[in-house]
Protein backbone atom coordinates (compact mmCIF):
# COMPACT_ATOMS: atom_id res chain seq x y z
CA UNK A 1 0.00 0.00 0.00
CA UNK A 2 1.16 3.37 -0.70
CA UNK A 3 1.86 6.05 1.98
CA UNK A 4 0.24 9.15 1.30
CA UNK A 5 2.14 11.83 -0.15
CA UNK A 6 0.75 14.76 2.13
CA UNK A 7 1.75 12.93 5.34
CA UNK A 8 5.44 12.29 4.26
CA UNK A 9 5.43 15.48 3.80
CA UNK A 10 4.63 16.47 7.51
CA UNK A 11 7.20 14.34 8.50
CA UNK A 12 9.74 15.43 6.27
CA UNK A 13 8.27 18.95 7.81
CA UNK A 14 8.95 18.19 11.07
CA UNK A 15 12.55 16.36 10.53
CA UNK A 16 13.27 19.62 9.73
CA UNK A 17 11.38 21.96 11.88
CA UNK A 18 13.03 20.65 15.35
CA UNK A 19 16.62 21.64 15.00
CA UNK A 20 15.21 24.92 14.15
CA UNK A 21 13.53 25.44 16.98
CA UNK A 22 15.81 23.72 19.28
CA UNK A 23 18.15 26.58 18.07
CA UNK A 24 16.08 29.71 17.97
CA UNK A 25 14.07 28.65 21.37
CA UNK A 26 15.58 26.25 23.64
CA UNK A 27 19.53 27.18 22.97
CA UNK A 28 19.06 30.75 23.52
CA UNK A 29 17.08 30.17 27.24
CA UNK A 30 20.11 27.75 28.25
CA UNK A 31 22.77 30.73 26.91
CA UNK A 32 20.69 32.80 29.40
CA UNK A 33 20.49 30.35 32.25
CA UNK A 34 24.67 29.37 31.54
CA UNK A 35 25.52 33.66 31.04
CA UNK A 36 27.95 34.17 34.65
CA UNK A 37 28.41 37.65 35.60
CA UNK A 38 31.39 38.94 35.83
CA UNK A 39 32.80 39.35 40.08
CA UNK A 40 32.99 42.84 41.80
CA UNK A 41 35.54 43.12 43.36
CA UNK A 42 36.21 44.93 46.61
CA UNK A 43 33.87 45.28 50.20
CA UNK A 44 30.62 44.57 49.85
CA UNK A 45 27.59 45.81 52.49
CA UNK A 46 24.05 44.47 52.58
CA UNK A 47 21.70 47.27 52.89
CA UNK A 48 18.87 47.73 54.73
CA UNK A 49 16.94 47.99 51.61
CA UNK A 50 15.26 45.32 49.56
CA UNK A 51 14.43 44.33 45.91
CA UNK A 52 11.84 41.71 44.66
CA UNK A 53 12.66 39.11 42.45
CA UNK A 54 9.84 36.66 41.81
CA UNK A 55 7.97 37.68 44.57
CA UNK A 56 10.65 36.88 46.73
CA UNK A 57 12.42 39.75 49.08
CA UNK A 58 16.41 39.87 48.81
CA UNK A 59 18.35 42.35 50.42
CA UNK A 60 20.62 45.40 48.52
CA UNK A 61 24.11 44.70 48.33
CA UNK A 62 26.25 48.20 48.52
CA UNK A 63 29.46 47.77 46.40
CA UNK A 64 32.88 48.94 46.59
CA UNK A 65 33.06 52.23 43.81
CA UNK A 66 35.98 53.66 42.60
CA UNK A 67 35.84 57.74 44.19
CA UNK A 68 35.25 60.27 41.75
CA UNK A 69 38.48 62.34 41.00
CA UNK A 70 39.80 65.21 38.97
CA UNK A 71 43.26 64.78 36.99
CA UNK A 72 44.45 66.59 33.95
CA UNK A 73 45.33 64.78 30.79
CA UNK A 74 47.63 65.13 28.19
CA UNK A 75 45.49 67.92 26.24
CA UNK A 76 45.20 70.10 29.36
CA UNK A 77 41.12 68.95 29.94
CA UNK A 78 40.04 67.60 33.45
CA UNK A 79 38.86 63.98 33.52
CA UNK A 80 36.59 63.04 36.15
CA UNK A 81 33.45 60.16 36.34
CA UNK A 82 30.84 63.20 34.76
CA UNK A 83 33.51 63.27 31.58
CA UNK A 84 33.34 59.49 31.37
CA UNK A 85 29.60 58.87 32.53
CA UNK A 86 28.19 55.78 31.37
CA UNK A 87 31.55 54.46 29.91
CA UNK A 88 33.07 50.93 30.85
CA UNK A 89 36.61 52.04 31.84
CA UNK A 90 40.48 50.26 31.65
CA UNK A 91 42.64 51.99 34.00
CA UNK A 92 46.63 51.28 34.44
CA UNK A 93 49.31 53.12 36.48
CA UNK A 94 52.47 53.80 34.72
CA UNK A 95 55.36 56.84 34.94
CA UNK A 96 57.06 58.59 32.38
CA UNK A 97 60.83 57.35 33.59
CA UNK A 98 60.29 54.25 33.81
CA UNK A 99 62.48 51.75 31.52
CA UNK A 100 59.94 49.32 29.83
CA UNK A 101 56.77 50.57 28.81
CA UNK A 102 55.83 47.59 27.68
CA UNK A 103 52.19 47.77 29.49
CA UNK A 104 51.48 51.32 27.89
CA UNK A 105 52.35 49.96 24.40
CA UNK A 106 49.88 46.99 25.09
CA UNK A 107 47.56 49.44 26.43
CA UNK A 108 47.95 51.27 22.73
CA UNK A 109 47.05 48.36 21.04
CA UNK A 110 44.03 47.55 22.87
CA UNK A 111 42.82 51.34 22.30
CA UNK A 112 43.17 51.62 19.35
CA UNK A 113 41.22 47.98 18.66
CA UNK A 114 38.17 50.20 20.48
CA UNK A 115 38.35 53.22 18.77
CA UNK A 116 35.13 52.52 17.14
CA UNK A 117 33.09 52.09 20.19
CA UNK A 118 33.02 55.12 22.06
CA UNK A 119 31.22 52.67 25.13
CA UNK A 120 35.14 51.71 26.23
CA UNK A 121 37.49 54.40 27.65
CA UNK A 122 41.10 53.81 28.56
CA UNK A 123 42.84 55.34 31.34
CA UNK A 124 46.98 55.73 32.20
CA UNK A 125 47.44 57.44 35.53
CA UNK A 126 51.00 58.10 36.14
CA UNK A 127 52.19 57.81 39.94
CA UNK A 128 55.17 60.41 39.38
CA UNK A 129 53.73 64.33 40.23
CA UNK A 130 56.47 65.26 38.69
CA UNK A 131 54.75 63.59 35.12
CA UNK A 132 52.05 66.46 35.17
CA UNK A 133 54.57 68.55 33.09
CA UNK A 134 55.58 65.26 30.71
CA UNK A 135 52.26 63.41 30.17
CA UNK A 136 51.25 65.65 26.97
CA UNK A 137 54.78 64.69 25.03
CA UNK A 138 54.80 61.20 26.64
CA UNK A 139 50.83 60.30 25.20
CA UNK A 140 52.13 61.93 21.75
CA UNK A 141 55.13 59.04 21.65
CA UNK A 142 52.37 56.70 21.96
CA UNK A 143 50.09 58.30 19.92
CA UNK A 144 47.38 58.14 21.98
CA UNK A 145 43.64 58.70 20.21
CA UNK A 146 42.27 61.99 21.97
CA UNK A 147 38.53 60.99 23.66
CA UNK A 148 39.89 57.13 23.88
CA UNK A 149 42.83 57.35 25.82
CA UNK A 150 43.60 59.63 28.54
CA UNK A 151 46.78 59.48 30.23
CA UNK A 152 46.54 61.45 33.57
CA UNK A 153 49.28 62.93 36.30
CA UNK A 154 48.39 65.04 39.33
CA UNK A 155 49.72 65.42 42.83
CA UNK A 156 50.35 62.48 45.11
CA UNK A 157 47.78 63.55 47.71
CA UNK A 158 44.93 62.84 44.91
CA UNK A 159 46.41 60.04 43.15
CA UNK A 160 48.07 57.88 45.82
CA UNK A 161 44.77 57.83 47.84
CA UNK A 162 42.53 56.99 44.61
CA UNK A 163 45.15 54.14 43.65
CA UNK A 164 45.20 52.48 47.31
CA UNK A 165 41.35 53.26 48.13
CA UNK A 166 39.94 53.61 44.98
CA UNK A 167 41.76 51.10 42.58
CA UNK A 168 43.17 48.76 45.57
CA UNK A 169 46.50 48.92 43.88
CA UNK A 170 49.28 49.32 45.89
CA UNK A 171 52.39 52.80 44.95
CA UNK A 172 55.30 53.32 47.05
CA UNK A 173 57.85 56.09 46.18
CA UNK A 174 61.21 55.07 46.63
CA UNK A 175 63.48 57.85 47.60
CA UNK A 176 66.50 56.09 48.60
CA UNK A 177 68.46 57.14 45.25
CA UNK A 178 68.76 60.32 44.01
CA UNK A 179 66.88 59.52 41.29
CA UNK A 180 62.75 58.98 42.01
CA UNK A 181 61.68 55.88 41.74
CA UNK A 182 58.09 53.98 41.92
CA UNK A 183 56.93 50.48 43.00
CA UNK A 184 53.44 50.39 42.05
CA UNK A 185 50.98 47.73 40.96
CA UNK A 186 51.65 46.31 37.37
CA UNK A 187 47.97 45.34 37.17
CA UNK A 188 45.61 46.72 34.38
CA UNK A 189 41.79 47.38 36.11
CA UNK A 190 38.49 46.85 35.05
CA UNK A 191 35.82 49.51 35.87
CA UNK A 192 31.84 49.26 35.06
CA UNK A 193 29.57 52.24 34.14
CA UNK A 194 28.07 52.22 37.85
CA UNK A 195 32.09 52.69 38.89
CA UNK A 196 32.95 49.12 40.46
CA UNK A 197 35.74 47.08 39.84
CA UNK A 198 34.90 44.05 37.69
CA UNK A 199 38.54 43.00 36.82
CA UNK A 200 42.42 43.10 38.24
CA UNK A 201 44.71 41.54 35.51
CA UNK A 202 48.08 41.34 35.45
CA UNK A 203 49.72 43.43 32.77
CA UNK A 204 52.50 41.19 31.99
CA UNK A 205 50.99 38.11 31.86
CA UNK A 206 49.85 36.88 28.54
CA UNK A 207 46.76 34.87 29.99
CA UNK A 208 45.24 37.40 32.24
CA UNK A 209 45.51 40.04 29.13
CA UNK A 210 44.10 37.69 27.16
CA UNK A 211 41.16 37.20 29.69
CA UNK A 212 41.18 40.95 30.41
CA UNK A 213 40.03 40.77 26.38
CA UNK A 214 37.26 38.29 26.48
CA UNK A 215 35.78 40.28 29.93
CA UNK A 216 35.91 43.43 28.46
CA UNK A 217 33.27 41.99 25.80
CA UNK A 218 31.34 40.26 28.82
CA UNK A 219 30.98 43.60 30.78
CA UNK A 220 29.77 45.31 26.94
CA UNK A 221 27.15 42.79 26.68
CA UNK A 222 26.57 42.81 29.91
CA UNK A 223 25.99 46.31 29.71
CA UNK A 224 24.10 46.25 26.79
CA UNK A 225 21.60 44.06 28.58
CA UNK A 226 20.77 45.85 31.38
CA UNK A 227 19.88 49.03 29.65
CA UNK A 228 17.66 46.83 27.36
CA UNK A 229 15.77 45.88 30.65
CA UNK A 230 16.20 49.16 31.87
CA UNK A 231 18.25 48.27 34.87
Amino acid sequence: MKRNPIKKVLILVSILAIPGFLFFYLLPQFAKNRYKSLPIFGEKIVATTFHTVKGKKIPDTIYHQVPDFKLVNQHHDTVSWDVLKDKLVVINLFYTGANNQQTSQYIKQLSDGYEQKPLVKFLSLSVDPGDQNKVEGFAANLKARQGKWDILAGDTSVVYPLIRDGLLLDVIADERNDKANFIFSNKIVLVDNLHRIRGIYEADNPEATARLEDEIKVLIAEYLRNVKDGR
